[in-house]
């Protein structure tokens, strides 16, 4: 790689001194573009303030593209003929929400923050314009499938990559001391059939590393959070149905305890998550034999995963609370889509259940 990479406070400089062939999407950009510097650049996302931060970066009059960036955090990948520098910016932050339970949070809230993992992707190869375009989407449709594959929360999903950004590099053609005409020269053959076996793995294993640069991993508060659940929410669903006892500040803090200490037994997790996802494919039709237009009417698979999240928590006794509970849907509970109503019925149930045999 005839790469130097200069770091400095306000930007990283990507410099070859034999001049790339690149396709990007920079803010300081053609399009296509024939340059010697890729800069990174803390500076504000519009054309003349980055163009101008770019200019006092590069000293001598080289070509450059340049990018406006909040975060200068960045790693590199090399495999044989690739190398991969990834960018990251990120607001979000894992906080401590019990002993045993995480949530995900940002200073900015969630209609601000942002999380975006960017790419520049060099090929030690000749590539032509044309082919350099094909890389180009081949890359930002990888990244769109790896991360829709990790079925994030939706609220984490709506802040990430709204702003990344992606540059392809190749290397120039020979051309012999003439002046390069880039669309008559003559460029390396690619294998796409190989190449895009490569680059999937190489992007797939750049977003996981950018996620484990910042410690972001997502757990069950984080998809209520998704659902707009509150740990409240569901205290209050609880005590909606107890009767002949009165509800204290002290019984609810016994109910939100339980509802804690339920959310950390991976099998209540786990039938939590997968409630969900069915969810989830259901509103988005994304099974065939299931019509979406006909209605939940058929559909008691909810009731099946409501009494079994009932059951783990507090046995068989929970059984009938979780029937009472999930015909009568208090509090939150009522407003929720037709599966998500059936497994908080019988979290609510099961914790109802277990706090009054103590």
């Amino acid at each position: 790689m005839n790469f130097n990479v200069i770091e400095k406070d306000y930007g990283i400089c990507i410099n070859n001194p034999n001049h790339v062939l690149a396709f990007s999407d920079f803010t300081v950009s053609d399009g296509i573009d024939i340059i010697e510097n890729v800069n990174i650049l803390k500076a504000k996302d519009d054309f003349r303030a980055t163009a101008k931060r770019a200019q006092a970066f590069n000293h001598s009059h080289s070509s450059y593209i340049a990018q406006a960036t909040d975060s200068l955090d960045y790693f590199t990948n090399a495999y044989d003929d690739i190398t991969i520098f990834t960018f990251m910016a990120n607001d979000v932050v894992i906080e401590d929400f019990t002993d045993d339970l995480k949530v995900a949070n940002s200073p900015k809230g969630f209609v601000d923050a942002r999380i975006n993992f960017s790419h520049v992707v060099y090929l030690d190869k000749a590539i032509s314009p044309k082919d350099l375009l094909k890389i180009f989407k081949l890359i930002t449709g990888v990244k769109d499938r790896v991360l829709a594959d990790m079925a994030l929360p939706l609220h984490i999903r709506n802040i990430l990559n709204t702003n990344d950004f992606l540059a392809v590099l190749g290397n120039l053609p020979q051309n012999d001391g003439e002046s390069l005409d880039i669309n008559n020269a003559e460029y390396d053959d690619i294998d796409f059939d190989d190449l895009k076996v490569r680059i999937s793995e190489a992007i797939e294993i750049s977003l996981e590393d950018a996620f484990r640069y910042y410690g972001l991993t997502f757990g069950i508060l984080d998809y209520f959070v998704s659902q707009g659940i509150q740990i409240g929410d569901l205290v209050d669903a609880g005590m909606e149905l107890v009767e002949g006892t009165e509800i204290t500040e002290k019984l609810r803090d016994k109910m939100k305890n339980q509802i804690l200490r339920s959310l950390s037994d991976v099998n209540v997790v786990a039938l939590l998550v997968a409630a969900m996802r069915a969810e989830q494919d259901l509103n988005g039709r994304g099974i065939r034999e299931i019509d979406s237009n006909e209605g939940a009417s058929g559909i008691y698979a909810d009731k099946i995963l409501g009494l079994a999240i009932s059951n783990q928590i507090a046995g068989t006794k929970a059984a009938f609370n979780f029937k009472i509970y999930d015909e009568a849907k208090p509090g939150i509970i009522w407003g929720l889509q037709p599966v998500l109503d059936g497994i908080f019925a019988g979290l609510v149930a099961g914790c109802v259940t277990k706090i009054f045999e103590e």
